[in-house]
């Protein structure tokens, strides 16, 4: 059992027999009463996001999930493949289940796959990702780090906003939240 109290971000419940995973939450008090907890839900399973208030204190059960370590493989269009480090299992996992993760994935990435039981919930990246510069327009002599920024297109198709030095071939670090540039990796 967990209370709302010891809810955080991430934390997988399971409610009126679905499979739910704490987005926000917001502790409310009240002029008069007792105080509130607001929680921004999404099911699992279905990805619907939902919003409920309970009363501070109320407990739900924690549900058991497994985060196993695993090696990206390949993607076939229809599935994204990952091998287990430790016994070179492989299992697909549909795209929704991946979700915005494809955009930091690249072959051979390791990361974590959130099991249920056996069924696959989610994957999770590491917070930051070393990735490779393929497109983006040329530096010009008297660019700075805090001269401003431009779109950079990286090796997995994902663009972001990089500072103007940042030339293709160049390796950056970028934070999997944010989607934001870190650093120059090379």
């Amino acid at each position: 059992m967990i209370s709302t109290g010891e809810l955080k971000k991430g934390a997988t419940i399971e409610l009126d027999g679905k499979l739910m995973s704490v987005m926000d939450y917001s502790h409310i008090k009240m002029g008069r009463g007792s105080a509130q907890v607001r929680i921004k839900f999404r099911d699992v399973r279905t990805g619907s996001i939902t919003e409920q208030t309970f009363q501070a204190g109320t407990k739900f059960n924690r549900a058991r999930v497994e985060r196993r370590e695993m090696q990206y493989l390949y993607n076939d269009g229809e599935f994204f493949h990952f091998m287990n480090t430790e016994t070179f299992e492989q299992i697909p996992v549909s795209a929704d289940k991946v979700g915005d993760a494809n955009l930091y994935l690249k072959e051979n990435d390791t990361c974590d796959v959130i099991l249920f039981g056996e069924e696959v919930i989610g994957v999770e990246l590491p917070i930051t990702v070393e990735l490779t510069v393929t497109q983006t327009d040329p530096g010009f002599k008297g660019d700075t780090a805090t001269g401003g920024s431009k779109p950079a297109t990286l090796e997995t198709g994902l663009v972001i906003q990089v500072p103007l030095f940042v030339d293709e071939g160049t390796r950056i670090k970028i934070n999997t939240d944010t989607g934001e540039y870190i650093e120059r990796v090379s």
